[in-house]
């Protein structure tokens, strides 16, 4: 089954490329206008601040990816132990068992001497 979100995702690569053209044409104004610098560096400061806006979006994407993916394991590990205790196994829980150790393993790696970081 798809999910679709609620809102359309937002073309990061496209508002950063309208950005750095705004930046540019702002840069332009100001050489030409300097009387009114202190107008321009605030422009130029909002643009500044929307692409740190932007980066920082793109990384929550790609923690929110993270935690989808973790989440649709243990949903499927939960439906395995489900089905494999309506079957008799001997152990259903170990697909459980697995996936936790699994994702516990990815949040906290270990080091080259066996200890986690």
């Amino acid at each position: 089954m798809t999910h679709r979100h609620p809102f359309p995702p937002a073309r990061l690569q496209e508002v950063l490329s309208r950005n750095h053209t705004a930046v540019h044409l702002i840069a332009t104004l100001a050489r030409s206008t300097p009387a009114h610098a202190p107008i321009w560096e605030h422009l130029d400061t909002v643009l500044y601040d929307a692409r740190a806006l932007v980066v920082e979006l793109s990384h929550v994407h790609a923690e929110l990816d993270k935690v989808r993916r973790s989440q649709a394991n243990m949903l499927a590990a939960a439906q395995a132990t489900l089905a494999a205790a309506q079957d008799g196994e001997p152990d259903p829980l170990w697909y459980l068992r697995d996936e936790v150790a699994a994702q516990q393993a990815n949040a906290f790696p270990r080091r080259a001497g066996g200890e986690a970081r």
